[in-house]
């Protein structure tokens, strides 16, 4: 079960932030209490419940179909875009429901920011595609202020000197990795507190790959993470707690270093050595 190429991921990710690894979890931002999804008459998430730890990478693994993609939507209130979802439970930010009336779903999801699986840029300039979201909610004003939230995201995701001199061009024209860099600036220009990232390297070479899961590890110093993956090397890599699904319910969750090394559950144990998937 403890194959090497798990402990190696696991062993680089204390290598390169041992001392942030070592810390005990931080506060929790969001907490999942007894939350149930379906899709009509599909029970697609079965009494879960998970804390969301401030400044920490969350992993979701687990087989397609268990429930990953559908807890990331519960996260942000976009679930509730597809007329035959309906839940119940509780879903807090910040000690608050975010489900509750008064609650503005529109400050939730600018308050928790989405990465796609797929690159998908708007179909705009680079520039506009970091300043769109802040200048949607009001945070910007002056074109200076737009200038420097622009630049300074696209620093942030190692992205401003490669396209600097490039900002006028659609995002659709840069590479996938870029795109997807992009895309990041994007969610962390509108200042939020939490980013949901949907598999957001299934569609890279691994050269980018590598290049999002060292931003991934950057971020989570200002930013909790919640990363949907199906690779496993990726979730030991870049997380500090995961959690395993199967079927709608959530087996098992802690600390990557125990998940991966030291699982209870017999179906957690089958799926991290590979017996199915």
């Amino acid at each position: 079960m403890n194959s090497p190429m798990y402990l190696e991921g696991l062993k680089s990710r204390r290598e390169n932030d041992a001392a942030d690894a070592d810390e005990p979890p931080k506060d929790v931002k969001m907490e999942v209490i007894g939350l149930n999804v379906w899709y009509g008459d599909k029970h697609a998430l079965k009494n879960v419940s998970l804390p969301i730890f401030e400044k920490r990478v969350t992993a979701l693994i687990g087989p397609s179909g268990c429930g990953k993609t559908t807890l990331l939507r519960a996260l942000n209130r976009t679930n509730e875009m597809i007329p035959s979802a309906r839940m119940t439970g509780i879903v807090t930010f910040n000690g608050d429901d975010i489900y509750d009336k008064e609650i503005d779903p529109t400050t939730i999801r600018s308050r928790i920011g989405v990465v796609a699986q797929k690159p998908n840029p708007f179909a705009k300039s680079v520039y506009d595609n970091v300043a769109y979201g802040p200048r949607i909610h009001g945070t910007v004003q002056t074109r200076q202020e737009v200038d420097a939230l622009v630049e300074r995201c696209l620093h942030r995701v190692g992205l401003w000197d490669e396209v600097k001199d490039r900002l006028g061009d659609y995002g659709l024209d840069l590479s996938g990795g870029q795109q997807q860099r992009l895309c990041i600036a994007r969610a962390i220009a509108t200042q939020p507190d939490v980013i949901l990232m949907d598999e957001p390297c299934s569609a890279l070479d691994p050269h980018a790959t590598a290049v999002i899961e060292d931003l991934i590890a950057e971020l989570r110093r200002s930013f909790s993470i919640v990363i949907v993956t199906h690779n496993l090397q990726q979730a030991a890599r870049v997380s500090d707690q995961t959690a395993f699904f199967h079927l709608g319910d959530l087996v098992e969750w802690g600390s990557t270093d125990t998940m991966f090394t030291a699982p209870t559950e017999k179906k957690t144990i089958d799926y991290i050595s590979g017996r199915f998937g």
